[in-house]
């Protein structure tokens, strides 16, 4: 009995005593059988904003795509576009733009600024603009240049009136457009300041005196 329960007590020794024997892992793979390995699991709200920001970027760039599109030039003639056909120099559509620019101003004896001017101050104003001197009043305005009958009066070409009752050239205007034996201008009248008027009316085609062209016929 006393051999029996020896042998069982070294038997469980030797057992308790023998080495363990080393596992190792040489790959990824192998771990994750093992289960001593986890792959990360993707952050969550990372993955989110990513995705945002790729849909953002696909969103961008239709916007952009759309915008291209819509500011496309194209052949497509403009409805609104109106030719100039009269064959008016460019220097001259120039000089009238230039006064034109300086409607509505209000009328000052001797000015010559957008404070107020009067009627040869526009006119010489806006030749000046151009580095042509002209005489600072209507009545010498109207001895310089070519007198030109009626029918050859042309844009830019500058008309004169007696407006005072006497034989006396008081007043002038800068020629805008000439229709037919109509003839339109723009002017610094006393009442109203610089404004567009035409021989049309009574009291300027009762008062006309002349026209002239002070410019060569180069420019016309």
């Amino acid at each position: 009995m006393k051999n029996t329960v020896l042998i069982t007590f070294l038997l469980l020794f030797l057992v308790s005593c023998k080495p363990t024997t080393s596992v190792i892992v040489t790959s990824k793979e192998e771990a994750q059988k093992k289960g001593i390995y986890k792959a990360p699991q993707p952050n969550k709200a990372t993955a989110s904003t990513n995705k945002s920001a790729a849909n953002s970027s696909v969103k961008k760039g239709t916007e952009n795509t759309k915008s291209e599109k819509k500011h496309k030039i194209t052949d497509v003639e403009d409805t609104d576009f109106v030719a100039d056909n009269d064959n008016t120099s460019y220097f001259i559509k120039q000089l009238i733009n230039t006064a034109m620019q300086y409607n509505g101003v209000r009328y000052r004896g001797g000015g010559t600024t957008t404070a107020g001017m009067d009627c040869s101050g526009l006119v010489t104003t806006v030749f000046k603009t151009y580095d042509v001197s002209l005489p600072r009043s209507s009545n010498d305005m109207s001895k310089v240049g070519e007198k030109l009958n009626r029918n050859e009066i042309k844009k830019g070409d500058l008309v004169f009136f007696r407006t005072n009752g006497r034989s006396v050239i008081n007043h002038v205007g800068l020629v805008t457009e000439v229709k037919d034996d109509e003839i339109i201008f723009i002017h610094s009248s006393v009442q109203r300041g610089v404004i567009i008027s035409s021989t049309k009316e009574p009291y300027y085609q009762r008062t006309f005196a002349q026209a002239n062209r002070i410019l060569g016929d180069e420019y016309f």
